[in-house]
């Protein structure tokens, strides 16, 4: 029997962007009967070494733009988006490491990464806030314990490590899904993921 193939779901709670894709990733890879491998990252570290410009940063006509196509595929995804949310911007380390403990501790993440993306980008709640957090955990029957995994040096490690694949897989912005060592860079890419799984074919390389 052939092995399963593996999808590298390289994400930020803080980036609209992995919200708008993470149902429809799931519906790819459950579709391809593909596995999902969380990799949250320091998405500021990834801009610094891969050419990306934090949105602050950024001229005023791509701002604007952003916000345009953020409208755009707010209605194709059909989700709830709020683009201004209260707590944006916010230290999102936190939350990005509540998920890397749970993948830490044998637990599957993807109730809480959604439910926290919903949070931030559709309810106007704090991420940086642990009490939130210890909330998101408990609504998907996770122990608060979890908290206290994300503090330590094991999950912040697998952080740095995650980030570092990110760079390598030359990601130049979240979200970023690897098959194959085949990087797809924004969720307006999973389509072309999906036929990539679809097709079976080989990874395409950058030279």
């Amino acid at each position: 029997m052939p092995n399963r193939r593996r999808i590298d779901y390289y994400f930020s709670l803080i980036s609209p962007w992995s919200y708008l894709g993470h149902a429809a990733l799931h519906d790819v890879a459950r579709a391809a009967g593909a596995a999902i491998d969380y990799r949250p990252v320091r998405i500021f570290d990834l801009f610094a070494a891969n050419g990306g410009v934090p949105l602050g940063q950024r001229a005023p006509a791509r701002q604007r733009y952003r916000l345009i196509e953020l409208q755009r595929w707010r209605a194709a995804r059909g989700l709830p988006l709020n683009l201004s949310p209260r707590h944006y911007p916010l230290d999102i380390a936190l939350a990005d490491r509540v998920a890397i403990a749970l993948v830490e501790r044998g637990e599957d993440p993807a109730g809480y990464v959604a439910d926290a993306y919903r949070a931030l980008w559709a309810e106007d709640r704090d991420l940086a806030d642990r009490d939130v957090l210890a909330a998101l955990l408990a609504g998907r029957g996770h122990d608060a314990a979890a908290l206290a995994t994300a503090d330590g040096e094991a999950v912040e490690a697998r952080y740095r490590r995650n980030t570092d694949a990110a760079i390598a897989a030359d990601l130049p912005g979240l979200p970023g899904y690897v098959v194959d060592d085949e990087p797809f860079w924004g969720q307006d890419r999973i389509e072309q993921l999906q036929a990539m799984l679809a097709e079976g074919r080989p990874p395409l390389r950058g030279g």
